[in-house]
């Protein structure tokens, strides 16, 4: 009896330490040489860190208990003072910094963000959760809705599978009284909706939304990740892997 009880707790104490070991570190995706993103975590979830060498700035853009998880879309991103996070199964959930990742702060679809608000091009769809979307009635895309998500010249630019574009503004450093240039890169929109020959949003007015492309701009001699990359097996036991 004495063996079996002495075995039983060398069996929890091993189960304990196990459980206490510390979460693995990998990067996940690379700008360029010097500036990379690592994951914090188990299983391609955890905290989020972003890292640029030459300028020596090393940040936290998300805690461990966030519970980031990797975003699987294509994602090309060269502009360096402008830096967007999008994260797995959100189409809404931005994360940007605007100072070349010194600081972080949410960024988000602003009303009117549309591509096709009366339902004419993209049909009635399942969103997050399996909601049923109505067409027409759908203000952001879903994240099934995603084909690339590019950041260029501090712009980004998400693609929808349905041809549409939604972006943010061009930059505008000086904050304008007229309210022309407070928003820079924290809201986005669709094309149509600023654009468009029915624009309808607020933004269309903005100076910093003016002259807007209408389709993603190339990408020459690019030399980052297209997509971010993780190990779900790193750090867990053989008998965890691949579950």
């Amino acid at each position: 009896m004495r063996r079996v009880i002495i075995l039983s707790a060398f069996t929890a104490l091993s189960a304990c330490q196990a459980a206490q070991q510390p979460p693995p570190t990998q990067v996940v995706y690379r700008f360029d040489d010097h500036r990379y993103l690592e994951l914090i975590g188990f299983n391609c979830e955890g905290g989020l860190t972003y890292t640029d060498t030459k300028k020596n700035i090393h940040t936290v853009i998300y805690e461990n208990s966030d519970r980031y998880r990797v975003y699987t879309k294509t994602f090309i991103h060269p502009s360096e003072r402008y830096i967007v996070i999008p994260v797995y199964g959100e189409s809404e959930s931005l994360t940007i910094s605007k100072d070349y990742g010194q600081t972080w702060e949410g960024a988000r679809f602003s009303p009117g963000a549309g591509a096709d608000p009366y339902g004419k091009r993209i049909p009635a769809r399942k969103g997050r959760n399996g909601i049923d979307l109505v067409a027409g009635e759908a203000d952001s895309p879903t994240y099934d809705d995603i084909v690339s998500f590019t950041v260029i010249n501090d712009q980004g630019f998400m693609l929808t599978k349905w041809g549409d574009i939604y972006m943010s503004s061009k930059p505008f450093d000086a904050y304008d009284p007229e309210g022309h240039g407070g928003k820079w890169g924290k809201e986005y929109a669709s094309w149509n909706s600023f654009a468009g020959p029915e624009r309808w949003t607020i933004d269309s007015d903005r100076k910093n939304f003016q002259g807007i492309p209408n389709k993603v701009p190339a990408v020459k001699n690019y030399t980052g990740w297209d997509k971010m990359r993780c190990n779900p097996n790193l750090g867990l036991p053989a008998s965890e892997q691949g579950k």
